[in-house]
């Protein structure tokens, strides 16, 4: 079916009393986890999969998504308020969002934020429409070898592109490509790497595993820098609206930041983060007087929210339309799907047209609710703001348990996410990103399934990967990656010896 076509199916599919219910109880949590510092989308995601078992595939993914997304908005509210950004993208907006609540401008900040959020996530709507099909489309010509080389290609840019340390980030991925060989050999019916345990012969449970490194070892890491100095001041409706001057300052960085983020969040291995970061960057070198970011720009507010939201959207391209997560968030999303039983690719789109039209109307009925809910609720942020975290957490780690022991019934999974959360602080603490293991631990499984495939169809030639134009395109992108990961890291450390 055409666009058109598609989002009239969709709306239908999305106006589901359920849908629509679990849409906005996506949002409301996502908001909520955005806010409190700390937590983040990734834990949220981690401790709502246990209950997807319970609720059908198209309302689970659409509740996933809101709280993902819904995140994005709430992770502002803390930075601007407190300097205390609620998720690793609202970082950049702290930077000109708190010295604005110091200018006593807090309200037009966090207006700022919300309608730039949601004009990024529309037009992230428009290019994820747009986009979705043609790649559909093209990669329905892709074989076994091309698969492969893409993932690869995918777990190489992740670990490489905008990595300090970018052989630390290269031993995550193969940490968790590792991780995902533990259990039985779907071809051979081998055991590989479980000791001996019958436990590990399903493999390592993915709710466990995402539960320990970003529940358990964010709420260790949090404890330690918890409690907080100052109190957030309580903001009214009336001082949220920005004057002719801020209103005009804010259009342009609005759609500039929304081009950056719908094309860096297309990208796999991108994300987010680095939309937002990259926004702000070329708001900066634009500007007129570059000086004033930094001191309450609220050009510097509007452009990375209009970023990192409109990166949220188009992340889920690749992810569902060729089944490759654009970050490790969007891997949890893809876990998620495979625990249903869908596999994204080429073919959802036609397979199970329900569940992508009415993923993408939802994006555009979840944002408006944002946008309705969190103007009208600051003030209740702000409130939840004032709760200790030392109250906090120790109900977060409650709910792990919880969650994790629904989904087999099993005291191993539980000792699992401890042994995991220790080890993900560990990580932390060395400067490692667990969120690099999860994305090597979901693709690892995919890659040498299509490996296997693409060796047994050229009976054991690796020179299929060279000879198919798609798949050497991936290869040698990979290795150009690695390449010019290695020479930037040459060149850091000759500086520093300099």
């Amino acid at each position: 079916m055409s666009a058109a076509e598609g989002l009239i199916f969709g709306l239908g599919v999305a106006l589901q009393p359920t849908i629509m219910l679990y849409c906005l109880i996506g949002v409301v949590l996502g908001t909520l986890i955005g806010v409190l510092p700390g937590i983040g989308a990734m834990a949220a995601i981690s401790l709502l999969l246990p209950i997807t078992y319970y609720i059908p595939p198209e309302a689970a993914l659409v509740m996933l998504a809101g709280v993902y997304y819904g995140s994005q908005y709430g992770g502002a509210v803390a930075s601007i308020l407190l300097r205390l950004p609620g998720t690793p993208q609202s970082v950049v907006t702290a930077l000109d969002g708190y010295p604005m609540t110091q200018q006593g401008r807090a309200g037009v900040a966090l207006f700022a934020s919300m309608v730039s959020s949601f004009a990024g996530s529309i037009l992230g709507i428009v290019v994820l429409v747009l986009l979705a099909s043609w790649l559909s489309a093209v990669a329905t010509s892709f074989g076994a070898a091309d698969y492969a080389a893409m993932m690869v290609l995918g777990l190489v840019a992740a670990s490489t592109i905008g990595a300090a340390a970018p052989a630390k980030a290269l031993a995550m991925v193969v940490l968790g490509l590792i991780l995902g060989c533990v259990g039985t050999d779907v071809n051979s019916g081998v055991q590989r790497l479980n000791f001996g345990s019958t436990q590990l012969m399903d493999g390592i449970n993915l709710v466990a595993l995402a539960m320990g490194l970003f529940g358990v070892a964010e709420v260790i890491g949090g404890i330690r820098g918890a409690e907080r100095h100052g109190v957030p001041e309580r903001v009214s409706f009336a001082q949220m609206m920005p004057g002719r001057d801020d209103a005009r300052r804010m259009v342009g960085p609005t759609l500039r930041g929304t081009g950056v983020g719908s094309f860096f969040g297309a990208l796999p291995g991108t994300g987010s983060t680095i939309s937002s970061f990259l926004s702000y960057a070329l708001e900066r070198r634009i500007a007129r007087r570059p000086e004033r970011f930094g001191k309450g720009a609220i050009e510097g507010v509007a452009g990375p929210e209009a970023a990192n939201n409109a990166a949220a959207i188009t992340a889920f391209v690749p992810t569902l339309t060729l089944g490759i997560p654009g970050d490790p968030i969007m891997a949890l999303m893809l876990g998620a799907l495979v625990i249903h039983g869908v596999q994204p690719g080429p073919m959802m789109i036609e397979a199970r047209p329900e569940m992508f039209w009415g993923l993408v109307v939802s994006f555009g009925i979840g944002n408006l609710l944002l946008l309705i809910l969190n103007l009208p609720l600051i003030g209740i942020w702000v409130s939840i703001l004032r709760i200790p975290f030392r109250w906090l957490y120790p109900a977060i780690i409650v709910f792990v348990c919880l969650g994790v022991y629904s989904v087999r019934g099993s005291t191993f999974d539980i000792l699992a996410v401890a042994v995991i959360g220790a080890a993900g602080y560990a990580l932390i603490l060395a400067s490692f990103s667990p969120a690099l293991l999860l994305l090597g631990f979901v693709l690892g499984p995919l890659i040498e399934t299509n490996l296997r495939r693409a060796l047994l169809i050229s009976r054991g030639d690796p020179m299929v990967f060279l000879e198919r134009p798609i798949a050497a395109f991936f290869v040698c992108a990979s290795v150009a990656l690695l390449l010019l990961s290695a020479a930037q890291s040459f060149r850091r450390r000759g500086r520093r010896a300099a």
